[in-house]
């Protein structure tokens, strides 16, 4: 059963704090993912939270924000701040890896499309 399906005709307040615990949740486990480099699953969660958000701002308005004012919700976020920082800090670092391993690949491309001038003259008899 999806996520969404759980939580319809389900008393508002309740669901708030169901997606708000399960938001920190995914967001553990994106960390974890991300530390053994697992791209489809960290995809994945990733996927599964921004459907988590989606079910957030499907709610009332005034019912999330009266449950961000409680402290359980101010201490699942106290909680869910260093765990995005370090999601987004690995994942710029990942990709910046990734970029320049690809980059280093396409340097040893050596169709002719991507020759250097220098290589070029290199290889003419003289």
């Amino acid at each position: 059963m999806s996520d969404e399906k759980e939580g319809a005709g389900k008393d508002p307040q309740a669901e708030v704090k169901r997606l708000w615990a399960l938001y920190r949740t995914l967001s553990q486990e994106l960390l974890k993912f991300i530390d053994r480099q697992d791209v489809d699953e960290f995809l994945a969660l990733a996927a599964q939270r921004g459907k988590v958000v989606d079910g957030l701002k499907a709610l009332p308005r005034e019912v999330v924000e009266a449950y961000r004012a409680t402290p359980e919700c101010q201490a699942i976020q106290q909680e869910i701040r260093p765990l995005d920082m370090q999601i987004v800090y690995k994942a710029k670092s990942w990709l910046n890896k990734s970029r320049r391993q690809n980059a280093m690949v396409r340097s040893y491309d050596l169709t002719t499309e991507h020759l250097s001038p220098l290589g070029n003259i290199l290889n003419q008899e003289f």
